[in-house]
């Protein structure tokens, strides 16, 4: 996480990726957070692409525009808390030795050199220490979850989120936003496989404990399915999304149906045959005596507009044997108050897993401000 400044009032979330831009405002509550502001605009393609900003104007425009045209209650504060795209980061778990934590402020970079395939004058670098599992706290070592980013990457944004004329506070990785919105309280006891489904691109991310322990971009994106059945039925692309929302994996009933799903088969074959490699892999690199846990994945939750695709769990739990589920966006905040009409659905809210999990730092960072 790239903190900007140390001291700000309250904060909002903004989380922008290849297809859209959000904005999401939570209150506290007692001790629970309520959504009190969000909104949603599309963005055409090409103004952000696998992360970059092509266009800044247009893209400035659109914030603005989401910020205009927010539901619920007017978001007043300019200082934010901003996404940074999960393809464009490197994110490692490195072992060192027990020090202290300005120790670790100099010897991280020189460690972590061996781990990013960038010269690290050319990335932000940002680290943390994951809380060890009771069963290892005398270990002479400390895992460490090193964040980078390239600068240029990092700079873009903050230069758009400036020219929309707000206060980037916090930048975070959406690995980290997509974790803390789904794990219940921030803690899973064994690992859980978190995979944002989105419309351009799928982020993986397998959390243990308190904290990430591996994440990857997935060359598989929702925007795949349309195009597969686009071409197959030889329809138009509004049509193949369509077919792939109605019926998804599970009506088989009529020609076009099942030419659709014969379409999108042979992608989720390979989405899954990727899965399943990347879990070999962490298991693979997960067995240090320093390591939290290398029980085996209990479960696979689903989030992102993607995860909406009818049949998708059953299909993945299928081919992987792991229970796969969708994940609850609202698990760790609430709605509406009770007896209210919630402003989001429940699919669409899956879209939101990220925007969630930002405005959910942002509220945390304003009461730890409070607290200090």
């Amino acid at each position: 996480m790239f903190k900007f400044l140390n001291l700000q009032p309250e904060l909002f979330a903004l989380d922008i990726n290849d297809s859209s831009v959000k904005v999401v405002k939570l209150e506290k509550r007692k001790k629970n957070f309520f959504l009190a502001s969000y909104n949603e605009l599309r963005i055409a393609p090409n103004i952000v692409r696998g992360g970059v900003i092509l266009q800044q104007e247009v893209l400035v425009k659109i914030i603005r525009g989401a910020l205009e045209g927010v539901k619920g209650k007017k978001i007043a504060t300019k200082h934010v808390v901003l996404s940074l795209p999960e393809e464009k980061s490197f994110s490692q778990i490195i072992q060192m030795p027990r020090m202290t934590e300005q120790e670790l402020k100099k010897a991280v970079p020189f460690e972590a050199e061996n781990y990013i395939p960038l010269p690290i004058d050319s990335v932000y670098l940002d680290f943390q220490v994951i809380n060890a599992h009771q069963e290892v706290t005398d270990s002479a070592h400390l895992d460490i979850l090193v964040n980078a980013m390239p600068k240029y990457i990092v700079d873009s944004y903050v230069a758009c989120a400036k020219a929309a004329g707000l206060v980037p506070c916090v930048l975070e990785i959406e690995s980290q936003s997509i974790a803390r919105a789904l794990v219940e309280n921030g803690q899973a006891q064994k690992p859980v496989a978190l995979i944002d489904v989105g419309k351009d691109n799928t982020s993986f991310i397998i959390f243990s404990g308190s904290a990430p322990r591996f994440t990857t971009s997935v060359p598989f994106s929702s925007k795949q399915l349309t195009v597969a059945i686009e071409g197959a039925l030889h329809v138009t692309s509004q049509k193949a999304e369509e077919l792939k929302v109605k019926n998804g994996l599970v009506s088989k009933k009529g020609k076009e149906n099942k030419e659709a799903i014969l379409a999108m088969t042979p992608l989720l074959e390979d989405f899954a045959l990727k899965i399943k490699k990347y879990i070999g892999f962490y298991h693979g690199h997960s067995s240090h005596d320093y390591f939290p846990s290398d029980d085996d994945i209990e479960k696979i939750i689903l989030c992102g507009g993607g995860a909406n695709l009818k049949g998708l769990a059953e299909f993945l739990s299928t081919a992987l044997h792991i229970p796969v589920g969708l994940g609850d966006p609202f698990i760790n905040i609430i709605p509406c108050n009770k007896g209210e009409r919630c402003p989001i659905i429940y699919q669409k809210a899956l879209s939101y897993t990220t925007a969630f999990g930002l405005a959910l730092r942002a509220a945390a960072n304003q009461e730890d401000q409070l607290n200090d």
